[in-house]
């Protein structure tokens, strides 16, 4: 499939659909990549005997609550992780708040949510509070925010610096749709109270991604334009770079390598993921987090295709739980079809209805793009008055 045919295909996909998409396509992207994350696109050949083409079983087999006793976590079998857990989160304090979101929201909502509220955790195969399952850079939250009582716009700071808050932005992108400024100054808020640095600055940008995608006429190059005209530093640098490379290459297969290389100066953790350097993971307007350049990559790679862009982001390995998460945001936001047959397996195995939490989050986005045509128009009028100059219809 040239990359021209599949870029137009969601000129006329409307607001619901895109959401949908979107939603539904980062969950399909994380329980595709939760299974292999953190090993090399050979290592995943040998392990399952070629590249992986769809849903898999755990790495470890039957062995996989005692093979790595840090994470004794059910990955595999179309079992959605902490990334679609996190975002389902994010959606629920839409619901409540209806409205824009800052960091007080997640100090206010978002945390007492992760702390009180068991829900069914796929990975655990048990209902259980999501902060027993979320990961020690998202523990912070809870414990900067709620036991430390930290200003939420500061929490972020000291946390270690990964993709963490990036990986659950996609609602932040939905609920500005087609308005990637505005959606990357609001994630920016909100994830202050999670990330600093270059994982902050990949919050913004990730959450912009998603809401460029949702334009009429956006294509996975109109989307790294958007990113480009945010990002700041190393991101900013890493994503072009990545995206340069992106765009020589037609298939994932050929990409695999050469992204990683593209974004292995900017990456802090170093060439073995289980094993990083002493430098990373640190505050840094140098470096980016490997995750969101080499997912906005693969969609450039595929042409804006989902079923291409996520399963390039699966067998890239190291973190491609999130790299798919992110790149299934984007490609489901920019209308590409998320194959039912995937969701279908996904929504069974995880027991989640992953369709809910996009019909709530559509209602929410109206809501508040009809309260922020108000707020505008309140705004010119008093601008006008204070000006002496007629109020635009």
């Amino acid at each position: 499939m040239k990359r021209e045919e599949v870029q137009n295909t969601g000129r006329d996909v409307p607001l619901d659909e895109r959401i949908t998409g979107a939603l539904v396509g980062a969950a399909v992207g994380d329980a595709l990549g939760g299974p292999v994350e953190g090993y090399s696109p050979e290592q995943i050949v040998e392990r399952h005997g070629g590249r992986v083409h769809g849903v898999v079983g755990p790495w470890n087999g039957d062995d996989w609550r005692t093979a790595r006793p840090i994470a004794p976590y059910h990955k595999g079998d179309g079992h959605v992780t902490d990334d679609t857990l996190m975002t389902h989160a994010l959606v629920r304090v839409y619901a409540t708040v209806r409205d824009h979101l800052d960091a007080y929201a997640v100090a206010d909502h978002l945390v007492p949510d992760l702390m009180t509220n068991p829900r069914w955790i796929p990975e655990l195969e048990a209902e259980a509070l999501p902060l027993q399952r979320i990961f020690l850079a998202e523990k912070w939250l809870v414990a900067r925010l709620h036991y430390g009582h930290v200003d939420p716009r500061e929490a972020g700071t000291g946390n270690i610096v990964n993709c963490g808050a990036a990986m659950y932005m996609a609602p932040v992108g939905l609920v500005n749709a087609a308005h990637p400024a505005a959606a990357y100054a609001e994630a920016l808020d909100v994830a202050g109270a999670h990330q600093s640095s270059y994982g902050r600055e990949a919050a913004g940008v990730f959450a912009a991604a998603v809401a460029a995608a949702c334009a009429p006429d956006a294509t996975a190059d109109s989307v790294v334009a958007a990113c480009l005209s945010l990002a700041k530093d190393g991101t900013r640098t890493a994503i072009e770079r990545v995206c340069e490379e992106a765009a020589r290459h037609t298939d994932v297969e050929s990409a695999l390598r050469p992204l990683r290389e593209a974004v292995a100066p900017f990456d802090t953790v170093g060439p073995d993921y289980r094993s990083p350097s002493l430098g990373a993971r640190r505050p840094s307007r140098l470096h980016a987090i490997e995750e969101l350049p080499v997912a906005l990559g693969m969609v450039v790679v595929a042409g804006g295709d989902f079923r291409h862009a996520v399963l390039g982001a699966v067998n890239y390995g190291r973190d491609c739980d999130s790299i798919a998460t992110m790149a299934g945001a984007v490609t489901g936001a920019l209308g590409s079809a998320v194959p039912d047959d995937w969701a279908k397996t996904v929504a069974e195995a995880s027991r989640l209805d992953l369709w809910e939490p996009a019909a709530a989050l559509t209602a929410v986005t109206r809501e508040v793009f009809a309260r922020d045509v108000r707020r505008r128009r309140a705004h010119e009028e008093a601008f006008a008055r204070l000006d002496g100059t007629p109020c635009s219809d």
